[in-house]
């Protein structure tokens, strides 16, 4: 029977003739199947032959052929792999003995060149010495990649992947070796990258492995600061009248504001609201205004923060507990039966700071039953209640009601890898007092630089919409005709650069910014601000996780947002439930919780029934 050696698809076959028709074949392969072969695929015609095992003797033939002897021997010009066969073997080949000859110059491209169906060139001795030298780089490349993922999968990372560790992750080169390797690794483990590399202790944790991705997007630079001048204390200042006291959190190291109250002659009243000024401390052209420009925010998340200045420039300016410090003062003058006020008056100064009173202690004593009562015992506790009385009427004066007591606030706190989630009632005595004066700080200030013509970013707010803009506007939620953020210059660079035009303006100098610098740093501002806000979020939804692991939660009470959300109750974490039937918002249902996955943040959820449904 008549038998055929072709081409099909780029590999070698033979077949059996079964019919011939013009300038095609029917053939039949030894394991059955048919198929059409044009004869210009077709390289050598035989009979007579066993198909079954033709091929795989023939590779073995193939494979004991030398193709740098063959190259060697083949001469310089065109030939057919027959006619070298015959060479070769000193007769003329068998069948067998061709399609091995064939099989080995279609394996070695680097040594012989393709002219055509069946024929050949040897490739010039520099292109073949090129070529050969690629390989064997290649070659001594994968015995590289090969040694590096080992050592992953063993569980060590070599120093030069642990050298570019955020870029393997974050923004590889999947052409590097580096690359090839933790992926190599990765797949011989069964893991994704990050996983492995956990597992092996090159990152502490999925918190870990975020920081990093937020660090390596966000700050390129490192979250390290360089070194720079340090900063001056202004002098010349003239010294306030009265000690001024600071309400935040226990672990706050940038005190932006403090408070004082004085009683004047006459019977009327003058509060002091006292802002950090690090604007006084250092000048527009000094590096740390250039490294606020770039950071734009103190970034806040469970577990750590990352200051917009670096703390020998927060300690200086801060207002701490016991210090004499530079401050940007607003004074209200008040009657002191109604409250009004009657004269404000804002000031470049240095303030005593006579306490840092934490809210987690004040707490206990300035709340609603210390207020009914008309006293609150401890440190500051006269002035503290008037302060509230002023909050109070500052905010019926933009218009604002009270705020509802069961709307929740959640404090995170993770100390050697637990965490605790403390939820906080918003609008407490504390937060009036707090957030109307800052309100109030705002404003005026901002009305005053947009009188005054100095350009300043604003807060404004319409219908939904809440922008940062260089037009003064009004903030219509809060209810105030200007809101310009003046009152945290030591986490935000718009109330830094906002206190600068103020100390300008105070100072009767021109205005440092101007409009167009302002507008680009408000619309960075915004974009920054967001993305570190999500970034706050993703690693408080990630903490929520571990708390619910910590505790050996299986599932909890929850409230139907819309559709399958549901909020859970006792942490801020917001979930998709699979079963859920149609509840109307606001319904309190149980679900079930499967596996979290800390890695993606993610807690499967199923309806379990009612609240109370085990």
């Amino acid at each position: 029977m008549k038998q055929l050696l072709f081409e099909e698809d780029g590999a070698f076959r033979v077949g059996t003739i079964l019919a011939e028709a013009g300038a095609a074949f029917q053939v039949e392969a030894a394991h059955g199947k048919r198929s059409k072969v044009k004869a210009n695929a077709v390289l050598l015609r035989f009979d007579g032959q066993s198909l079954s095992h033709f091929m795989p003797e023939a590779q073995a033939l193939a494979d004991a052929l030398d193709p740098q002897f063959l190259w060697e021997v083949c001469g310089p010009g065109e030939f057919g792999f027959a006619d070298l066969a015959a060479d070769y073997y000193g007769h003329a080949p068998a069948p067998l003995e061709a399609t091995a000859v064939a099989l080995a110059l279609h394996a070695s491209p680097m040594y012989f060149y393709r002219r055509g169906k069946g024929r050949y060139q040897a490739a010039p001795e520099e292109n073949l010495r090129a070529a050969l030298a690629g390989l064997e780089r290649k070659r001594r490349q994968q015995e590289q990649v090969d040694a590096w993922a080992a050592a992953i999968v063993a569980g060590t990372v070599p120093p030069e992947l642990a050298a570019k560790l955020d870029a393997l992750l974050f923004k590889p080169d999947k052409m590097s070796l580096e690359w090839r390797a933790m992926d190599q690794a990765a797949t011989q483990a069964g893991l994704a990258p990050p996983r492995l590399l956990a597992r092996v202790g090159a990152l502490a944790g999925p918190e870990d492995y975020f920081l990093r991705r937020f660090a390596f997007e966000l700050f390129p630079e490192g979250l390290g600061f360089p070194e720079v001048a340090p900063v001056a204390a202004p002098q010349g200042l003239p010294a306030a009248a009265a000690p001024a006291f600071s309400i935040d959190d226990h672990e706050t190291t940038e005190i932006d504001d403090a408070f004082s109250v004085e009683r004047l002659p006459g019977g009327r009243l003058r509060v002091g609201v006292h802002i950090a000024a690090p604007a006084l401390f250092f000048g527009r052209e000094h590096a740390l205004e250039a490294i606020a420009r770039e950071r734009l925010s103190t970034v806040y998340f469970p577990g750590g923060k990352i200051t917009m200045l670096p703390e020998a420039a927060i300690a200086e300016a801060t207002l701490g507990e016991g210090r004499e410090v530079a401050a940007a003062s607003l004074y209200l003058e008040l009657d002191p039966d109604t409250l009004d006020i009657l004269a404000t008056d804002s000031r470049l100064e240095r303030v005593a700071i006579a306490t840092n009173l934490r809210i987690a202690e004040l707490e206990t004593r300035l709340n609603e039953e210390s207020l009914a009562a008309g006293r609150v015992e401890g440190s500051h506790g006269e002035d503290l209640v008037l302060l509230w009385r002023v909050a109070r009427k500052l905010r019926a004066a933009r218009g604002a009601g009270e705020e509802k007591g069961e709307r929740l606030d959640y404090n995170f706190r993770v100390e050697g890898g637990r965490v605790a989630i403390e939820p906080r009632r918003r609008g407490t005595p504390i937060d009036v007092l707090v957030s109307e004066l800052m309100i109030h700080v705002n404003s005026t200030w901002g009305r005053a630089l947009a009188e005054a013509g100095y350009p300043a970013i604003y807060r404004n707010q319409r219908g939904i919409k809440t922008r940062m803009e260089t037009e003064p506007g009004a903030h219509e939620w809060l209810g105030v005709t200007h809101y310009a953020w003046s009152s945290s210059p030591l986490r935000r660079f718009s109330d830094l650069a906002n206190q600068r035009q103020l100390a300008a303006l105070l100072r009767g100098e021109p205005a440092p910014y101007s409009r167009d610098e302002l507008g680009s740093a408000a619309r960075d501002f915004e974009t920054a601000y967001e993305a570190y806000a999500e970034h706050q979020r993703h690693l408080e939804r990630y903490w929520c996780l571990r708390w619910i692991v910590q505790e050996g939660l299986e599932g909890a009470d929850a409230t139907v947002i819309r559709d399958e959300l549901v909020r859970l109750e006792g942490i801020p974490l917001v979930c998709r439930t699979i079963g859920l039937p149609p509840c109307a918002p606001g319904e309190r249902v149980r679900v079930a919780f499967g596996e979290p996955d800390p890695w993606e943040v993610n807690l499967p959820c199923r309806y379990a029934g009612k609240p109370g449904a085990v």
